[in-house]
Formats: C-alpha cells, sequence, structure tokens
C-alpha cells in the first residue's frame, strides 16, 4: 500500500486573544467612503481563518468612511454633536462586519458603549470575556461613549480591560514609516519602535492618548497592510509583518 505522507504541522499561534482594529476607510474599499461588501467580505474572511486557528478575536471597528466628528467641527457642527454622530457611524460598521462574517459561519456579538439595545448590547467586559470563551468574535462599536476620545484610544482601552495581548492595527500601507510613502519615495519605514520615540515623533498613526495608554499597560502594537490576503495570519503566526511598537 502506498505510504500516506504525514500532515505538515501547522504553526503555533504567538497570539491566544487579540485586538483588531479597522478603521472606517478600509471598509469603504478603494474610495473610503460607504459600505464596500467587497472589502467587508474581505474582512470577514481573514477573521474567520484566524478563528478557525484557535485565536480569540475582538474587533474595534472606526466610523470615518461615514462621519468623523473632528472633520464636521471642521465645517460648523459643535463638537460634542459631531463625536455623537461620528458614535453612531462605528455602529453602523459594526452591524455590517458582523453581517459578512454570520454569512461566513462567525458567531459574533456586537457590543456598544452607547446604550441601542434594539441592535447591540451593552459594553459588558465580563460579558464581553465569556463571549470570546464561547468561541464568538466581539465587535465593539460606539467608540468609548464620550467625546473626544478617537476609536484608537477605544482600542487600548478595550484590548487592556479584556486582557487582549496585542493591538493589530490594520491599516493600507506595510507599517510605520517617518513621512507619508505615497508622497515621500524616500520614506523610511521602520521595523520596531518604542512607544516614547512614536510619541516623540508624533507619528500619526495612532493618536498619543492610545500610545500612552498601550505604553501605561505594556499592550504590544503591530501596524500592518490588511489589504494583502493572508497578513493577518501572518502577523498571528509571528511572522515579521508590518511596524511593532512596544516598551
Amino acid at each position: 500500500m502506498p505510504k500516506t505522507k504525514p500532515n505538515p504541522k501547522k504553526p503555533t499561534p504567538k497570539y491566544k486573544r487579540i485586538l483588531l482594529k479597522l478603521s472606517g476607510e478600509a471598509i469603504g474599499g478603494e474610495a473610503g467612503a460607504g459600505i464596500c461588501p467587497e472589502a467587508i467580505h474581505e474582512m470577514a474572511t481573514q477573521v474567520r481563518e484566524v478563528k478557525e486557528m484557535g485565536v480569540e478575536v475582538v474587533i474595534v471597528v472606526g466610523g470615518g468612511n461615514i462621519f468623523r466628528g473632528i472633520q464636521g467641527s471642521e465645517r460648523g457642527i459643535e463638537r460634542v454633536m459631531g463625536d455623537h454622530m461620528g458614535m453612531l457611524a462605528t455602529v453602523i460598521n459594526a452591524l455590517a462586519l458582523q453581517d459578512a462574517l454570520e454569512k461566513l459561519g462567525v458567531q459574533t456579538r456586537v457590543q456598544t458603549a452607547i446604550s441601542i439595545p434594539q441592535m447591540a448590547e451593552s459594553y459588558i467586559r465580563r460579558r464581553a470575556v465569556r463571549h470570546l470563551e464561547k468561541g464568538r468574535v466581539v465587535i465593539f462599536g460606539g467608540g468609548t461613549g464620550n467625546p473626544y476620545f478617537s476609536t484608537d484610544t477605544t482600542s487600548a482601552l478595550r484590548a487592556a480591560e479584556i486582557g487582549a495581548e496585542v493591538i493589530l492595527k490594520a491599516t493600507k500601507v506595510d507599517g510605520i514609516y517617518d513621512s507619508d510613502p505615497k508622497k515621500n519615495p524616500k520614506a523610511k519605514k521602520f521595523e520596531n519602535l518604542t512607544y516614547m520615540e512614536a510619541l516623540q515623533r508624533q507619528l500619526k498613526v495612532m493618536d498619543s492618548t492610545a500610545f500612552s495608554l498601550c505604553m501605561d499597560t505594556r499592550i504590544p502594537i503591530v501596524v500592518f497592510d490588511f489589504h494583502q490576503p493572508g497578513n493577518l495570519v501572518r502577523v498571528i503566526n509571528g511572522e515579521p509583518i508590518g511596524t511593532t511598537v512596544t516598551a
């Protein structure tokens, strides 16, 4: 009888529990506006891949594809009102992502920092952790529920609260550069940075509040190109993808 070839050993995931930060612009696809079904399906597919590896996943979504509070205030909308509108935009994106994941057979729960009981659960830390233990993906919408705080800061806060081992910031570029690589072909990419270096250089990939909170809680950040198929799995497996920010 012919010998059967042994199955190659699958790599052990580097992380057991992750927080994935998705921008609203990414949900908007190439245009960066509205909700692009193809883009959100690709996101859901990559999330399902890491779920099948046994990794626990929580997601924080932005709302810039629909409305961004700070831009609204620049156009005359009162800042707090604009931020509330932006929070609602993140809830819309969270529901869209939930729909895409569940169509792929991934059980999800949406939790919001603002109470919308007809659409989603209110955020309760212990309940979120229990969902993870039951194998569900948890999507956080509504930011922190407070104006003046970005979804980057929400990511740092929620990661600390639910015990995530890393924040994976999904972007359209392959890491952090010292200047915009789209405008400067000589822009230098960083393989590794410390939180303090990121703050001192005023790198705009995350706001200073988010960086400071990650520094205090010692949660590493990996910034990577989410638009390359398979990159999320590569990061989970510990491959040197993107830029890592640590102490």
